[in-house]
């Protein structure tokens, strides 16, 4: 029996998959010709799209309906408790449009929560409709961090996607040998705090009586003013820690440079 495989990046491949379980077809993206790429960063923890959706009154049969007068669609994709604050409003279920209260944010963020304790990647997907690109297209000056700001604004939540990461096989044995010969394991990922420590559990590198307060970081911590902490505090923080999530590449490496 023929069967699909998804290759390429762990967070893209689960979307795709899901595309077409529920009827898109493969080649669907030549209908959607795309004006903009702006590709995820570490600091913007999202990544933009913009399509020309021009003649448009949904954005596919039986799809989410397009406000009058749209000729483009920003659709941003990232890391929900940055996607929700540029978030005005939110689609709901039957196709409405409602405004995005701190009420509403917060039990969306709930939500995020309990997907991440099961070792879950959630990310959250946002749109805005657009009658016309908010910078001149034409203007090669224009860096992509401007267009980016330009498009990023009163986006519209249309939902949370969660997938899992699979843990390689032998990594949890492997974890154990380590620790076994007195070698400290330290994870440092870009995945969120819930999300990293409990694939964190799962491969060993923390144990069920660890305290997760002091075992596992959000990377914020390490630069809580903005500047990374004196080589003494960092020092002593790095020392008990084998979880640090929501890692920059920056923090990646004064964490290598303290340990």
């Amino acid at each position: 029996e023929e069967k699909w495989e998804p290759k390429g990046n762990s967070s893209e491949a689960p979307i795709v998959v899901a595309a077409r379980k529920v009827g898109f077809a493969e080649d669907v993206c030549k209908d959607y010709k795309r004006v903009l790429e702006v590709p995820f960063s570490s600091s913007r923890k999202m990544m933009l799209t913009v399509t020309d959706v021009a003649g448009r009154k949904e954005l596919c049969s039986g799809g989410m309906p397009l406000k009058s007068g749209t000729n483009f669609l920003a659709v941003c994709k990232g890391a929900p408790n940055f996607i929700i604050d540029y978030c005005t409003e939110q689609l709901m279920p039957n196709g409405s449009v409602m405004p995005l209260t701190e009420y509403s944010k917060a039990q969306i963020l709930g939500v995020v929560d309990r997907y991440s304790c099961r070792a879950l990647r959630v990310l959250a997907i946002a749109s805005r409709d657009l009658p016309k690109l908010p910078f001149d297209a034409g203007n090669e000056d224009i860096s992509t961090d401007v267009k980016f700001q330009a498009c990023r604004h009163k986006l519209r939540l249309l939902g949370l996607v969660a997938s899992i990461d699979p843990d390689r096989d032998g990594v949890p044995e492997s974890v154990l040998s380590a620790r076994g010969a007195g070698i400290r394991v330290v994870m440092i990922t870009g995945d969120y705090l819930k999300t990293a420590v409990a694939i964190a559990y799962n491969v060993n590198i923390l144990q069920p009586d660890d305290d997760e307060t002091s075992s596992a970081v959000d990377c914020a911590r390490l630069r809580p003013n903005g500047d990374y902490l004196p080589h003494a505090e960092m020092d002593l923080l790095t020392a008990s820690v084998r979880v640090f999530a929501r890692a920059k590449p920056e923090d990646k490496l004064e964490i290598v440079k303290s340990l």
